[in-house]
């Protein structure tokens, strides 16, 4: 927690200095607030709100490296003793043919101090190719796939598209597939539409997400509540 409070700070500190170079600066800043953290789909804040924030380099031959944050509470409802999420990320971006964009790289989920057996820290690849407004990827698992038992190497296909309505407006359709390597009770499909509206930097959304998860498997321990139901979740954004 005290790693993302002190992540928040520093991009409230720099809205200047950000603004002055945005042309050339490589870095960025982001800070934000949700009504719900969905994560490929499942709630992980126990379909309570989350406070988020990252901090991105992307240098002009392609190469990126990053960091994001957010709160979380399914560790401690499943006993650990987390209550954040860090990534970290690295990758390389570049154009392979007119139009087609390509993207691959790695990611490492860390649950600070998580103390679940196995470990739900979790390291992904990925690749992903853009055209026009589609971008489809695939993720996988080279490690345990967040706290899952004998999960490695398990994967996560998706498949977004981002539309540009004019007047800052753009919609979102999403679908994904995540399968659980050796639980299929654990796999499952899951769906979004976001609407959002930029206001200059600072983006308001509205996403209907949906999963058709196993009600067992992904049901809170705190309070039964079904983690994968569809719902409104409301967010606001800012980079700098």
């Amino acid at each position: 927690m005290k790693f993302l409070i002190s992540l928040l700070a520093l991009a409230a500190a720099v809205p200047a200095f950000a603004d002055e170079t945005a042309a050339a600066d490589p870095l960025s800043f982001n800070v934000g607030v949700v009504s719900e953290y969905r994560y490929r789909g499942i709630s992980q804040t126990r379909l309570q709100p989350a406070l988020q924030g990252g901090i991105d380099y992307a240098a002009a031959n392609g190469f990126y490296v990053g960091t994001w944050a957010s709160t979380i509470k399914w560790i401690k409802d499943a006993g650990g003793d987390a209550d954040v999420e860090i990534d970290l990320y690295g990758g390389y971006k570049t154009e392979v043919s007119k139009g087609l964009t390509l993207d691959v790289g790695v990611l490492q989920y860390y649950y600070p101090s998580n103390k679940l057996n196995p470990s739900a820290n979790t390291f992904e690849l990925y690749g992903a190719l853009s055209f026009g407004p589609v971008t489809a990827k695939y993720s996988h698992s080279t490690t345990d796939l967040f706290g899952y038992a004998d999960s490695k190497n398990s994967g996560y296909l998706d498949v977004t598209a981002n539309f540009d309505l004019g007047d800052g407006l753009s919609l979102a359709p999403h679908v994904g597939h995540q399968t659980v390597k050796h639980l299929s009770a654990a796999s499952y499909t899951d769906y979004s539409l976001t609407l959002a509206k930029d206001f200059s930097g600072l983006v308001l959304s509205g996403a209907i997400v949906g999963t058709d998860a196993n009600k067992t498997t992904y049901t809170s321990l705190v309070d039964g509540k079904f983690l994968g139901k569809t719902t409104l979740v409301v967010g606001l954004k800012k980079t700098f």
